[in-house]
């Protein structure tokens, strides 16, 4: 799978201060709409925009909204046409899976993990009913909008030094990627269900951690990523609990806004010079901002912190340790083209 470069501080110096504000920024906007879901306001854009790498790609930011719209609306229409036929419903759900994992393990292409995960997050909400589906989609529009104003704005109040446009290089995969991509689908299957039986709607965004890790294709990568994802959610976790300890003693947003911004300015001088993979930063801050807009509405500070790391500690590397066993039993991928990502 294509795993998006550390910026580069010769050609986007400034790339810390420019995550603080986005984080600000989508922070700032749930006040203004009044989403049902805020952690998805909040972290979202940040996902969006801050996987860009060196100057400002509108195209890539474009096409991020457009599936982040498009594609809840396709699971919202199919989750409801075929929840009330079970086998249906969980057939559909397996060949999502299948056909975004197939994607990832032949190509290296990214599109396939953004079809894993908004299949994981519509699926799941649909086994509690067509409200919560739609509420989920309509979260998810109101967070693609909210990306598309903030881009462009933060790029142009923090521009990156060079004029050279990032091009994403996937890497083409080895082996029989039909046989690894039916492992990640049956997995992930019955890790959709374990989700529906132990989680609250609310929480929903913490499957993203678990899903995530299946897409790595080697036994190594599979662990390091799940190690990579505990780490980031322990970041987040702590620099979210921090900011809601200061905030308690003077409850006001311009208080957190300037928090949250301190908070990813900090990671995102640890993507450009920290010792961890930088995308262990990236998710701290979506970790972060998922969390003090989970408790400063409607979760617990304390239980969303303690439900957010359990399940990546349950739910990643039970789903690692799975996919390794049956990498190793089915010997899908040649031993030798195994090494560490």
């Amino acid at each position: 799978m294509y795993v998006t470069p550390r910026p580069n501080v010769d050609d986007d110096p400034h790339y810390g201060l420019r995550l603080g504000l986005t984080g600000a920024l989508a922070y700032a906007a749930i006040p203004l709409i009044d989403p049902a879901l805020p952690p998805i306001i909040a972290a979202l854009p940040v996902g969006l925009i801050a996987g860009q790498r060196r100057a400002f790609d509108p195209a890539k930011l474009l096409g991020g909204v457009g599936a982040m719209i498009v594609l809840p609306w396709i699971m919202t229409w199919l989750v409801e046409t075929l929840r009330p036929m079970p086998l249906a419903y969980v057939t559909a759900m397996w060949g999502l899976y299948f056909a975004g994992f197939l994607m990832v393990l032949r190509s290296g292409a990214q599109t396939g993990m953004l079809i894993v995960i908004v299949t994981v997050l519509m699926s799941v909400m649909g086994m509690h009913g067509s409200a919560t589906v739609e509420t989920l989609r309509d979260g998810f529009v109101q967070a693609a909008f909210v990306a598309l104003v903030v881009g462009p704005l933060v790029y142009l109040l923090v521009p990156a030094r060079t004029r050279d446009k990032h091009v994403d290089d996937p890497t083409p995969g080895h082996g029989n990627a039909v046989t690894g991509a039916a492992i990640r689908a049956t997995v992930l299957l019955a890790l959709s269900f374990w989700l529906y039986a132990v989680m609250q709607p609310s929480d929903m965004m913490m499957a993203v951690i678990a899903a995530m890790v299946l897409v790595f294709p080697t036994r190594r990568a599979v662990f390091s990523e799940a190690f990579q994802r505990l780490r980031a959610t322990l970041f987040g976790a702590a620099l979210a609990l921090a900011a809601l300890m200061v905030f308690t003693l003077s409850p006001h947003l311009p208080i957190i806004l300037g928090l949250i911004f301190l908070g990813g300015l900090w990671l995102g001088q640890k993507m450009l010079f920290g010792p961890h993979p930088s995308m262990v930063y990236q998710y701290a801050f979506s970790v972060m901002l998922a969390l003090i807009a989970g408790a400063l509405s409607t979760q617990d500070a304390g239980y969303a912190a303690f439900t957010r790391i359990a399940l990546t500690l349950t739910g990643a590397f039970s789903a690692a340790f799975a996919v390794a066993l049956l990498d190793a039993l089915t010997g899908w991928r040649p031993l030798p083209k195994e090494s560490p990502v």
